[in-house]
This record gives C-alpha cells, structure tokens and sequence, in this order.
C-alpha cells in the first residue's frame, strides 16, 4: 500500500468511526450472550435493552469526546483526499451523535413502558449513526455510498423493530422499497460521473469539470441523477412522499432518530457533494436546486396545515425544514454552510425535545398521537406544556420565546440574502411559509392551553432520563437564543471556502469545505 494510504493514515482519520462501530459490535455480542428472556407481551430480551442503550448513550459521549481530540489536535483526514478532517465533519460528528444519545434516550423511556424492543436496537441505531459519520467525512462517491447503505440499512430495520405493530411492519417495508430506489439512483449518478471524469474523488470531479468549455451530458445526466438520489434521503419534495406514512408507523424513537439525526447527514453530504464536487457546474443545476427548495417548503408547509395526527403533522413539518436547509445549498457559500450546522443544532434538539413530548403522552400504545391526546396538557403537566411550545415556537422561528430556532432561520435568510449572487425571491418564500407554519404550530400550543382534557384522558407521567432529556433540551434552546454567539462562531469555524466571491449563483467558481482551527 503507497504511504500516503498507510494504516495509520486511515486508522487516525476513520478512529471516531471504528470507536463508534467498534462499540456497537460490543453491544451486539451483549444482546446475544446469555438466553433471552421471552415474557409475554414483550419482544424477546426486552429485559435487557434498558441498560444497552444507556451504554449506548455512554458510548456516544466517549466518541464525542473523541471528535472534539481530533478537532484539536488537526487530524486532517487521508492524504489522498478521500476522508475530510475540515471542521465541518467534526461539527456534523458532533451534532450526528448529540442526536443519538438523545434518540437512545427516548428509546429507553418508551421501553419502560412498551416493551417493544429487543437487545439489538440499540446497536443497530449505533450502526446507522457509523454510516452518518462517514457520510459527513466521504470526500469520494464510493466512500458516500458506504456511508448510505450502512446508515439505510440499519434504519430500514429500526422502522420495523416493533414487530407485534402492522404499522411498523407497513413503515419499514415502505421506507426499505423507496429507499432502494433512491439508492439506485444515486448508485447510477456515480457510476455516469465516473464514466465521465474517471474518478469517483470530489476534488478530480470539481477539477475535471473546472478543465471543460463544455459540460458533456454523460456528466449533466449523473448529476441529476445524483440530485434525484439526495432529494429521496433528504425528503425533498417532490421525493417526499414516503415519509408521512414512515414517521407514522415507525416507533417514536425511531421517528425522532430519522427526522433529525438521519436527516442532518443526508445535509451533510448533500452540501459537501455540491459545494466541492459540482460547484463549478452550478449554472447547469442551481435552478433545479432553486425550484426544489421552493417546492418542499411549500409542500411541507401547506399539507401540514389538516394534519391532526401530531406524528404526520412533524413529517410534514420536517419536509419544510428540508426546503430551509435547501436554501443553504442553493446559497453555497461560507455563511450558507455555516447556517446548515447552526440549523441543524436547533433542530435536532427541537425534535427530540418535541418526541420526548410525545413519547410522555402517548404511554407506549401502539398508535400515534393526536391534538385530542396532547388537548388540556397544561392542566395536568403545565411544565410539559411549557416545553412543547419552546420546540414548537422553535420550530416555527418565533423570537425569543423559540430560543435558538428563530436564529437558525435568521442566519439562513442572512445568508441567502448576503451571498454573491442574493436570493432575494427565496428568503420571501422562507420567511412567507415560515409564516405559514405558525397555523399548525400554534393549532397545538392552543390545544394544550385552551382545550379542556378529554373525559378519561389518563395524566402522562415521564422516567427521570425522558424528563431530563425535555427539561436539557428546552432549556439550551432558551439560552442559546438569548445568546447565540458562541454557538454561531462554533457554526463559523467549522466551515471556510477558498474564495468568498463565489457560489453556485455565481458560475465556475471551486469553493471547498477547508479544515478549520477547533473552536476556543
């Protein structure tokens, strides 16, 4: 093997991910060691899921604090080019795992209540977010779709882990076709672009493309391709439609892992694919991208308006927060990546906040929730209450009473509205389906206030982790909208570009994602 792919070259840039895996595979062997209890009403070894994914929990912050070494140290990924050590992995390491500490977290508060787990899950969920951080490292196709498959393949079985629920059978079955569809896609997109350029690395893509007058349509088609694919992950519309009837079916947990941990990846390698591989072809694309960003956050927006299924309300909403992170995309430039990881803080600890909510209410029946479950919530459990209206006001972008949420949306418009080439008419669309969405937002904060409780409607009660869980995440999104400094430099640090005067708006300019100094 040449030097500079040594051993230790890829064992110092690939460590945070063979530390996380490394521990699944510890808590795999863990779930099968001994006989499985098989007590009626619970799925097999259920007796011992409580205690893996509090391990699991542990093991996310020893792989945190693992990332933060690295941040610090400099470790700058392989020589060749094919795994990043810039400061936006680490910030999306960071973020990936603060997502799957937390969904472990709601996982074991509804299994104290359900049963429906086995052993394995939280192993599998340790799995996919391995698949997530080598996603937000890939710097080549083929690394990229490592990451996806190892990240699809291990949540198509979590939509499915209840297996005493049609619904979750129905989800799984669902997410696991569509998702094969995507990956086809996305697998075909490769395969043209290599065709293409002859290489599957972003850099010898952007510098092959930055070489030619023309663009051939070998190349053109595997972008789209590749952008059909990265639509389906990220549930942009119109690629949306599996994802009402999957968040839906699938466990909570389950639910909250995929709207915010799942999707920030999926982010993750969206932005670095089209910032650093096809930048130099954003004439061909940025209008595609544009009129995507458009849709979704209409879509999303106004389908969620009816919903009274408090689950499929959030998948719809979680569809408009694809469109706001899109804008960041279509922006491209530092301020524009730099919003992305900001956005996705907020909303990874909106969502858990708000299905740790739901988990409390909902007291492990098989269904999902509804405004009549959540209606009144503030004459039993006002402090429940409370903290549903910070994510949802979050969510929504409300200031100060939406903590940290109104800056994510504020720094994205910023950034759409300060780029090289501004974009004006897509900040107007944000903000005005932002406006939109206080509807269905507030449609819930009046439930829980104004409505009485149903007559037999049972008084949620919440474990000390669930409770501490919806407590943390309220409170950090409070005071990080009081003062979103040092998260916003955090935010800043982790991303540069080589040359701030271009963006995908303003053609045949090579911008990367450049490693940066951990932040102090």
């Amino acid at each position: 093997m040449p030097d500079a792919m040594s051993a230790g070259a890829i064992f110092r840039a690939l460590f945070p991910e063979m530390l996380l895996s490394g521990g699944a595979m510890l808590l795999l062997l863990a779930s099968v060691w001994s006989p499985q209890g098989n007590q009626t009403g619970a799925a097999e070894g259920a007796e011992r899921t409580s205690v893996l994914a509090r391990f699991g929990v542990v093991l996310c912050l020893l792989v945190g604090l693992a990332v933060v070494i690295a941040w610090g140290d400099g470790v700058s990924g392989t020589p060749d080019g094919r795994i990043a050590g810039d400061g936006f992995r680490w910030a999306v390491d960071l973020v990936i795992l603060l997502g799957t500490a937390l969904a472990l977290t709601l996982l074991e508060a509804e299994h104290q209540r359900s049963a429906a787990f086995g052993p394995e899950v939280p192993a599998l969920m340790l799995l996919a977010s391995t698949g997530m951080m080598v996603l937000a490292g890939a710097r080549d196709l083929m690394f990229v779709f490592l990451g996806i498959e190892l990240m699809s393949l291990a949540v198509y079985v979590l939509a499915g882990v209840n297996r005493r629920s049609a619904r979750s059978a129905e989800a799984a079955v669902k997410y696991f076709l569509l998702g094969a569809i995507s990956s086809g896609f996305l697998l075909y997109g490769m395969a043209l672009l290599f065709g293409a350029t002859g290489s599957t690395r972003l850099q010898d893509i952007a510098e092959w493309a930055a070489s030619q007058a023309i663009l051939t349509p070998l190349f053109m088609a595997g972008v789209a391709l590749l952008l059909v694919g990265l639509a389906f992950k990220v549930a942009a519309a119109p690629f949306h439609l599996w994802t009402p009837d999957v968040y839906d079916g699938a466990p909570l947990p389950v639910t909250a892992y995929m709207s915010a941990t799942v999707k920030t990846a999926a982010f993750a390698v969206f932005t670095r694919i089209m910032i650093e591989g096809l930048a130099v072809a954003a004439p061909r694309w940025h209008m595609g991208l544009w009129w995507l960003a458009v849709i979704t956050m209409v879509v999303g927006n106004v389908f969620a308006l009816s919903q009274t299924n408090l689950v499929r309300m959030l998948a719809y909403s979680s569809i408009a927060h694809a469109g706001y992170l899109l804008v960041s995309i279509v922006v491209g430039d530092a301020s524009g990546t730099s919003a992305l990881v900001f956005y996705v803080v907020s909303y990874t600890l909106s969502t858990m906040g708000a299905f740790g909510v739901l988990v409390t209410i909902n007291a492990g029946r098989d269904k999902a929730p509804t405004l009549d479950d959540i209606s009144g919530l503030w004459l039993v459990r006002p402090w429940l209450a409370i903290a549903m209206t910070v994510f949802l006001l979050a969510f929504m972008g409300m200031p100060l009473l939406g903590g940290m949420g109104f800056f994510a949306k504020w720094y994205i418009l910023q950034a759409a509205l300060q780029a090289p080439a501004p974009q004006t008419v897509l900040a107007v669309v944000l903000v005005l389906t932002s406006a939109v969405s206080a509807a269905y937002y507030l449609t819930v904060v009046s439930a829980m206030f104004m409505r009485p409780r149903p007559e037999g409607q049972p008084v949620p009660s919440t474990t000390p982790l669930n409770q501490s869980l919806i407590a943390a995440a309220a409170v950090v999104l409070l005071v990080f909208g009081l003062y979103p400094t040092p998260m916003m430099e955090v935010a800043r640090r982790a991303v540069t570009t080589t040359s701030p005067s271009t963006s995908p708006a303003a053609p045949r300019g090579e911008i990367r994602l450049q490693t940066a100094s951990v932040p102090r």
